[in-house]
C-alpha cells in the first residue's frame, strides 16, 4: 500500500488530498483539506501559514510520495508567482523529510482522471467523487484538484522504469533539454 499526498499549490487556497493505493487502479480516500491564507496579510506571513499547514498535514498523514501540480506560465504573472512559491514550499518540505516527489501538469491530471486533458473543474470534481466513491463532491475545487493529482500519480506516475515520469513528463523534459542544446 502506498500513501500519496497530492498538492494543488495556491497562495490563497492550497489543496491537499491524500489517498492510499494498492495494485492496479485501486485507490482509497484518506483525507482532504485546504490550507488557506488571508490576502490581506504580507506575503512572507502567508507563505509561513501555508508552510505550517503543509508541515502539519505531511507529518500527521505520513505520505510515501508527494504529487504536486507542475507550475507553468500563465497570463497572470502574479498568480503564477504565488503558485510557484507554494509549490516550492511543498518541494522543500518533501526534501526535508526524504519523501519523493512527482510533478504533474494540469492537462496530464485531467486526462488521467477524466480521459480528457481539457476537462473543466466540474468534470474533474465529478470524476474524483466517483473514483473515490465519496458521498459528496470535494469542495472547493482546490481540494478536488489535490485528490485528482494523487489519483493521477497512482495511475500514471508510480513505479515506472523511467523513474516515475509519465510519457507527458518525459516529453516535457526532452523538449526542455532540446531547447537548451
Amino acid at each position: 500500500m502506498t500513501r500519496i499526498l497530492g498538492v494543488d499549490p495556491g497562495l490563497t487556497r492550497c489543496g491537499v488530498g491524500v489517498i492510499d493505493t494498492g495494485r492496479g487502479r485501486d485507490v482509497r480516500f484518506v483525507a482532504v483539506d485546504v490550507v488557506r491564507s488571508d490576502t490581506g496579510e504580507a506575503l512572507e506571513h502567508r507563505l509561513r501559514i501555508i508552510r505550517d499547514g503543509l508541515v502539519e498535514l505531511v507529518d500527521r498523514l505520513k505520505p510515501d510520495v508527494l504529487a504536486i501540480e507542475r507550475v507553468f506560465a500563465q497570463h497572470n504573472v502574479r498568480s503564477v508567482m504565488g503558485t510557484a512559491q507554494v509549490a516550492g514550499l511543498a518541494l522543500l518540505i518533501a526534501a526535508d523529510r526524504g519523501i519523493p516527489v512527482t510533478l504533474h501538469t494540469p492537462s496530464e491530471v485531467k486526462a488521467a482522471v477524466t480521459g480528457y486533458g481539457r476537462a473543466d473543474k466540474k468534470q474533474v470534481t465529478a470524476m474524483v467523487q466517483r473514483i473515490l466513491t465519496l458521498d459528496a463532491p470535494p469542495k472547493p475545487a482546490d481540494a478536488a484538484d489535490a485528490l485528482a493529482l494523487a489519483i493521477c500519480h497512482a495511475w500514471r506516475g508510480g513505479d515506472s522504469p523511467s523513474g516515475g515520469e509519465t510519457p507527458a513528463q518525459r516529453a516535457w523534459r526532452d523538449a526542455l533539454n532540446g531547447s537548451r542544446s
